[in-house]
């Protein structure tokens, strides 16, 4: 495979590659890279940064197949246990630790001054190299950066194509739920008539329900003596005020995070775009960049409706990091009660618990460490039939108490916990800041369950970019033309994908997202038998996903 080095000089670009090294202007650079994209050799591209260099060749109407992202790729490589990150020393190496992302949100996309044009790529694409050729764990953590790599490549092309969106529809279910769209500055109708049930069942003319200062001032001085205004512990108060106020909250927080502001700066064309970010949770989870892409509250889904003609393939897998656990601890037993469709019901089949809802409480215990109540009482049950998985995330659990660095299954590490975090907590002295140990003990077990968690949901993302990167290809060859004429992702969250497809090729789809899933597992786990169902959806509208 070439692989081909992007340079910017000035107002050009220089491509250096194995076979000797081209300058092209600029504006001529998506030419040159369409020509070496049909040529017979496979390309991987190597740049810098994929959010500084993919949108401006998908605009021109250019896709590449592979790239190496040394921004995502320095980050993994600088925490991994299976680096020499002393390789990857070098004068610029703060620069790269530095690198953000940019998005069309900043004040230019390629500003003035932008601080990738004082790094070196060619030198630390090298560097790099001779990381990956130096670890013990070489093929993992190549497979590691290869699939962070392409996940860049994908959540650019989210963002290119853009989610389907109606603002009539949207429009229509706010005018619906808040009443007809308010001059600005004012409560819609909807919130001003709850507003006012919450003034009269408080004896509180003035109160603005907005301001959590006067609502406990109200709220104490009806008698009601709460300790704050969290919706949590309004709901366990029984009062008058209490169902309009909890009604209010949620139409509010509709209307701040999804209202009319949202779709006025959101939506263009009939499309929602967002800027995801690839490797932005510590887990290798993605986070966005504008709005609120990662937390779309299902009354606004009606609104995402497939172009006429065609039609959404929505996906998810159900309990993927279980399925995960199992798969990276080699429990057998587990991978057993996962084959097929409920994991949580195939643990009761194996009579470890009574109820599928102990079933799945016992195991959200082990994996997020709530280990005391009800979940405590599963754990010797669960720990008994799956030692294997069990016993994974519990030495996790007491790294992270030594303060240990862990790791996910392809090599992604875990951040140190700040200096002296738990000081004398291990060796039974008495911490010198005043600190008590009951509280240096209790920040220890908090970040112990940090890391338990994080070995699991951080190969749970791993998983998750083998199957978009294997995904993405499938939808590739399943059509003909430019990105968006073919099926194209459009959103992912975690364990569920949606893609844009016309509509003759939906079953197709349907069928590529399963076999990607499927071939994730094994390139993930080899040949142990564990399984990933997915419940797939063909709709016109995302909210009608099963």
């Amino acid at each position: 495979m070439n692989r081909i080095v992007l340079v910017r000089r000035g107002e050009e670009v220089e491509l250096r590659a194995d076979d000797g090294v081209l300058r092209v202007p600029a504006d001529a650079l998506p030419e040159a890279v369409a020509a070496r994209e049909a040529g017979p050799e496979p390309v991987r591209w190597v740049w810098d940064d994929t959010t500084r260099w993919y949108p401006a060749l998908l605009a021109a109407g250019v896709r590449v197949a592979r790239c190496t992202d040394l921004r995502l790729c320095h980050a993994l490589l600088r925490r991994s246990p299976f680096a020499d990150r002393g390789l990857l020393a070098a004068d610029d190496a703060p620069g790269w630790d530095a690198l953000q992302p940019v998005t069309a949100v900043d004040a230019g996309l390629f500003p003035l001054d932008d601080p990738a044009d004082r790094l070196d790529p060619v030198a630390e694409h090298e560097r790099q190299q001779a990381v990956l050729a130096a670890s013990a764990e070489r093929g993992r953590l190549a497979l590691l950066l290869a699939a962070e790599s392409s996940g860049a490549l994908v959540a650019a092309e989210m963002t290119y194509a853009g989610l389907p969106w109606r603002a009539d529809v949207h429009d229509r279910l706010l005018s619906e739920l808040l009443g007809p769209r308010p001059p600005a500055g004012q409560r819609p109708a909807a919130l001003e008539r709850l507003a006012a049930r919450i003034r009269d069942a408080l004896g509180a003319p003035g109160l603005n329900p907005d301001s959590p200062a006067d609502l406990l001032r109200a709220l104490r001085a009806a008698g009601l003596p709460v300790p704050d205004t969290r919706s949590w512990t309004l709901e366990q108060v029984e009062h008058p005020a209490m169902p309009p106020l909890l009604e209010y909250r949620k139409l509010s927080r509709l209307l701040t995070a999804n209202g009319w502001a949202w779709l006025d700066a959101w939506v263009r064309e009939g499309r929602f775009r967002s800027w995801f970010v690839p490797g932005g949770v510590v887990t290798g989870r993605w986070a966005s960049n504008g709005g609120g892409a990662l937390s779309m509250p299902v009354q606004v889904r009606p609104a995402a409706i497939a172009d006429e003609g065609w039609r959404f393939v929505v996906a998810d897998v159900a309990q993927l990091e279980p399925r995960v656990l199992a798969g990276m601890s080699g429990d057998s037993a587990m991978a057993d009660a996962a084959r097929g469709a409920d994991l949580y019901q195939g643990i009761v089949a194996a009579g470890v618990v009574g109820s599928r809802a102990e079933a799945k409480v016992g195991m959200l215990g082990a994996l997020y460490g709530a280990t005391r109540g009800e979940s405590g009482r599963m754990m010797p049950r669960l720990t008994r039939r799956y030692p294997r998985a069990i016993g994974l995330v519990e030495e996790a659990a007491r790294a992270g108490e030594r303060g240990e660095v862990v790791r996910t299954l392809l090599g992604r590490g875990s951040p140190l916990p700040a200096a002296g975090w738990a000081d004398g907590a291990d060796l039974g002295e008495a911490p010198d800041d005043g600190g008590s140990r009951e509280d240096r003990d209790r920040q220890r077990r908090a970040w112990g369950r940090f890391t338990r968690n994080f070995v699991v949901q951080g190969t749970a993302a791993e998983w998750a970019l083998c199957w978009l990167a294997d995904l993405r290809n499938r939808l590739w060859q399943l059509g003909e033309g430019e990105l968006t004429a073919r099926p194209h992702l459009v959103f992912f969250l975690h364990d569920e994908v949606v893609v844009h497809t016309p509509e003759h090729l939906a079953d197709a789809v349907g069928e590529a997202v399963r076999e990607a899933a499927a071939a994730a597992g094994r390139l993930l786990f080899g040949e142990f038998p564990v399984d990933f169902p997915l419940d797939v959806s063909v709709v016109g509208s995302w909210a009608d996903a099963g």
